[in-house]
């Protein structure tokens, strides 16, 4: 038997809550990282016959504790030290009353600790805090799964020899993390919102997990503009949720929508947050992005979408955090007020960049459509569907391709 998916999505949640008590409680992320692996696996094998039980985080606590009394009496049997293993391993019932609360967000802050490079900070948090496979990190930030996979264990270690402790940091320490923790957040929601690899386009527990971190960061932090901002971007963003896919779970681009799907309180919310934070003062990443989801939600038709104004702000992006990614959405929106041939144009300034990358195939196959070049078009589509690993994603541009052919 097989867990379902429910139950599946339950174990996501609470690993790194689990996690968070271990650590807590024994302060070796990497061996509690182990256990918890352990728990989860024996949860699938034992709950599909067993039933998930009352208290599942709990069950996993108690498991997971019970590997890491283990390895400490199996490490101090080596040393002879057998007489004071009892007092040094409490026992799992003590570990689970002790746990009263979600140390997820103590855990957020740990794994992005200044000790650990910004790269490798981010991605031990994903992995950790996230559940994201290292294949999923790799592809995240367009570095090859090996060289992801050393990054990773390399921060393990270091947190292991650094006696980081775990805390809730102070107000200085939470500033100098917190542009990672939110880089952090973005990222999984990313993932969760448009899954890089596998069947389904989107990851609904993973977007739902970083919603309600970016909210414990904001009730902890309400007065700061760019979580306000992350907030708000997640919470529009996501609010298409339900209009991205089609009954076979087939990818539905945003012109081609049916926007009555979409969340109107979620909306609402998003641009209450953005329009709050916009006039604070210094205006950052997070709350210029949030303000292209609102122009996008707030138009009732595609037609209706104020693209000056969505270009103007990603110029603005630009300036303030210069990357490919931004470069490829500015030119789209160059295309949609100064014609396709303006887009494409700046597109060839990403070759170096991005040349390798689905996107930017796949939004030069869009221009050339625009722009009448449907044979073209059709080979980018073909090109950018061979370069994914989102089964939808391949499916839409596949079929894509193949719809414009037939016209050529």
């Amino acid at each position: 038997m097989t867990l379902d998916p429910s139950a599946e999505n339950l174990l996501r949640e609470l690993a790194p809550q689990v996690l968070g008590a271990l650590v807590r409680r024994y302060g070796d992320f990497a061996a509690a990282e182990d256990a918890v692996q352990e728990a989860l696996l024996a949860a699938a094998m034992q709950w599909p016959n067993e039933g998930v039980p009352e208290n599942p985080r709990g069950w996993l606590i108690h498991v997971g504790a019970r590997r890491m009394t283990d390895q400490l009496r199996a490490e101090l049997a080596r040393r002879r030290r057998e007489a004071i293993v009892v007092m040094q391993a409490p026992t799992e019932d003590a570990i689970v009353e002790e746990v009263e609360e979600d140390d997820t967000l103590i855990l957020l802050f740990m794994c992005c600790h200044p000790a650990l490079t910004r790269p490798s900070a981010i991605a031990l948090t994903l992995r950790a805090i996230g559940g994201l496979t290292t294949a999923e990190i790799a592809n995240a930030f367009l570095v090859p799964e090996a060289t992801m996979a050393q990054r990773i264990s390399r921060a393990k270690q270091k947190i292991k020899a650094s006696g980081i402790p775990f805390r809730m940091p102070s107000d200085r320490e939470r500033a100098e993390r917190l542009d990672a923790v939110l880089h952090v957040l973005y990222l999984i929601f990313n993932e969760g919102y448009a899954s890089s690899v596998g069947a389904a386009l989107q990851r609904r527990d993973l977007a739902t997990e970083a919603i309600r971190l970016t909210r414990a960061v904001h009730a902890l932090l309400p007065d700061d503009a760019e979580v306000t901002g992350l907030l708000a971007l997640m919470l529009l963003t996501d609010a298409r949720r339900a209009a991205r896919t089609g009954p076979d779970g087939e990818l539905i681009a945003l012109p081609d929508q049916d926007r009555s799907l979409w969340d109107a309180h979620q909306i609402a919310e998003g641009i209450a947050l953005v329009s709050s934070a916009l006039p604070r003062g210094d205006v950052g990443p997070y709350q210029i992005q949030a303000a292209i989801a609102a122009i996008h939600d707030e138009a009732a038709r595609v037609e209706d979408t104020d693209w000056p104004q969505i270009l103007a702000f990603y110029e603005l992006l630009e300036q303030l955090s210069p990357n490919p990614m931004v470069t490829l959405n500015r030119a789209i929106a160059l295309a949609m007020v100064n014609g396709p041939a303006a887009g494409l144009a700046l597109l060839e300034t990403l070759e170096p960049a991005l040349g390798t990358h689905h996107r930017l195939n796949a939004v030069r196959a869009h221009l050339l459509e625009m722009a009448g070049d449907l044979e073209a078009a059709a080979t980018q589509y073909r090109i950018a569907a061979g370069r994914t690993s989102s089964a939808p994603e391949q499916q839409y541009l596949r079929m894509r391709g193949a719809r414009i052919g037939k016209t050529t």
